[in-house]
C-alpha cells in the first residue's frame, strides 16, 4: 500500500516492543531506518536482524533525556543518510510510584525521558528533515486520563501531547507533527498494570489487548501522503477503553 524506498525514518526508544514493529514495517516498506536506544548492544543487534549489510539499518546509542545525544544521533543519520524524512519519538519511561512515595529525582527522571526527550529529539531533527516530512510522537492514553501510580509518565505524556500540536504550528506548512496515543498494548510493560487490573480488559469494548503492529500501521498511515491533510492530531489506538470506562 505505501512505498517508503528512498526514505528515511530517524526512530527513538527502537528496542521498545512497539518501536520494534514500527521499525520492522517501515523497513519492510523500503524505508533506510535509523535506530536508537539506551540499549546500545540490544539496538545494534535488531539493527543487524533488520539488514546485516548496515546498509539500510543502523542502530545508535541515545539516552532520550541527554539533549547532546539527540544533537550527535541526528549528526550521525544526516552524515550517513542525507536528510530525515520520518521522526518517530518511541523512547520511554514507565515505573510504579505512587505520588506520596515519589522522590524529586524519580519526577525529574520520568520528565526527563518521557517529556524532555521528545524535545529534544525533535529539536535536534528539525534542520535534517525534508520537506513534506513527517514526525510522529508516542504519547498514552494515560496523557488524557491520569494513571495510578503513574502521574509522573501521565503528566509526561500529556505534555507530549500539547507539544505535538505547538510544534505542528511552528513547522506548518513543510513538516506535519502528529501523536499517538496507545492504550493497553501487547508487551512487558503492561503485564504489570494487567496482573493489578484484569478488569481493563472487560472495560475494553473491543475485548482485547492491541498489538504492536496495529500501532505501528497506524504510525505509518501518519507518516504516509495518505495523512498528507493531517497534523496537530492525536489518534487514540485503545480498542474503545477510553471511551468505554
Amino acid at each position: 500500500m505505501f512505498d517508503f524506498s528512498g526514505k528515511t525514518l530517524f526512530l527513538t526508544g527502537a528496542n521498545g516492543s512497539i518501536s520494534r514493529a514500527i521499525a520492522q514495517l517501515f523497513f519492510d516498506l523500503g524505508a533506510t531506518c535509523v535506530l536508537t536506544d539506551l540499549d546500545e548492544a540490544g539496538v545494534t543487534a535488531f539493527a543487524l536482524e533488520l539488514d546485516s549489510s548496515g546498509q539500510r539499518a543502523i542502530g545508535l546509542r541515545q539516552d532520550a533525556a541527554v539533549s547532546a545525544d539527540a544533537d550527535k544521533c541526528l549528526a550521525t543519520a544526516k552524515e550517513r543518510f542525507g536528510a530525515i524524512d520520518f521522526l518517530v519519538t518511541g523512547a520511554g519511561l514507565y515505573r510504579d510510584q505512587m505520588v506520596r512515595d515519589m522522590s524529586d529525582e524519580q519526577w525529574r527522571q520520568a520528565i526527563d525521558v518521557n517529556l524532555s526527550g521528545v524535545f529534544y529529539t525533535c529539536r535536534a531533527a528539525i534542520p535534517a528533515l525534508t520537506d513534506g516530512g513527517a514526525i510522529v510522537n508516542i504519547a498514552s492514553m494515560a496523557g488524557h486520563r491520569g494513571s495510578y501510580m503513574h502521574s509522573h509518565y501521565a503528566a509526561a505524556k500529556g505534555a507530549v501531547l500539547t507539544f505535538s500540536r505547538s510544534l505542528a504550528l511552528e513547522l506548518a506548512p513543510r513538516v506535519r507533527v502528529n501523536a499517538v496515543s496507545p492504550g493497553l498494548i501487547e508487551g512487558p510493560m503492561v503485564q504489570p498494570l494487567l496482573a493489578a487490573r484484569p478488569d481493563l480488559i472487560d472495560q475494553t469494548p473491543l475485548k482485547r489487548l492491541g498489538t504492536p503492529g496495529e500501532v505501528a500501521r497506524l504510525v505509518t498511515f501518519l507518516c504516509s501522503d495518505w495523512a498528507s491533510f493531517i497534523t496537530g492530531e492525536t489518534v487514540h489506538v485503545n480498542g474503545g477503553l477510553y471511551i468505554g470506562s
